[in-house]
């Protein structure tokens, strides 16, 4: 009687021992699944992008096989004090096609912020007295454009679309463009960065005779593809 007796309380203190390590276990569990996770934290960083600086002119023009110009740049962000790697995209360089190629540096700082400039490279046999630069009046409109000589057969319009400054609403649509005169009846309007987005030319043309001419049709959406017309002044 007495074993049975012994073997019956060791059953229910065993029975005891399980009950408590299961609320032991429960509790534990409770206790940990309650505690608060840390959220992640995000950090704000002042906007700043680094300042290119081209080694060089920015402005070129050569010969129909001429030799490339060496273009290199450098970075640096007045802000977080620190200089950013460049990038130099001189992929469509080609010195035996006639034509205005931009290369375009650019520059991301440690938190990827970005800036970039352009380099512009004409490649043309125009002579260098040939000079184009002036005033000119839009066609259509009328509207008053200055064309600017930078090397030779290279020129930028303030107004490459001959836009209306008058109309308010316009202000976003007067952007400045580059091109190139490869020919006494050629111009070259090549894609290029803008405020508008990247902007090209097609159907352009040049009149060398008195007054001079020049036209093209704008790509981009910002512009309705017909055919501009300006004459100088």
């Amino acid at each position: 009687m007495v074993g049975c007796t012994l073997i019956r309380s060791f059953f229910k203190t065993t029975k005891r021992m399980r009950k408590l390590l299961i609320l032991s276990v429960f509790a534990a569990l409770s206790i940990t699944a309650c505690k608060k996770k840390d959220a992640p934290v995000s950090t704000l960083y002042t906007y700043s992008t680094p300042t290119i600086i081209i080694s060089g002119d920015q402005y070129y023009s050569i010969p129909v096989g001429g030799a490339l110009p060496t273009i290199t740049a450098s970075a640096y962000d007045s802000f977080y004090l620190e200089s950013a790697p460049v990038i130099m995209d001189q992929s469509t360089l080609d010195n035996t096609t006639p034509g205005l190629y931009v290369v375009t540096a650019t520059s991301r700082n440690k938190y990827g912020m970005q800036s970039t400039k352009s380099v512009y490279v004409a490649v043309t046999d125009i002579p260098a007295t040939v000079d184009v630069s002036g005033t000119y009046n839009r066609t259509s409109n009328g509207v008053e454009v200055h064309v600017t000589k930078l090397a030779n057969g290279l020129y930028l319009t303030d107004n490459v679309g001959g836009v209306d400054p008058s109309v308010p609403e316009n202000a976003q649509f007067i952007i400045p463009a580059y091109f190139v005169q490869t020919s006494a009846t050629e111009i070259v309007l090549p894609a290029q960065p803008t405020s508008a987005g990247t902007l090209s030319g097609t159907s352009a043309a040049i009149d060398m005779t008195t007054p001079v001419t020049y036209q093209y049709a704008i790509e981009n959406a910002s512009f309705g593809k017909a055919v501009r017309t300006f004459v100088k002044q």
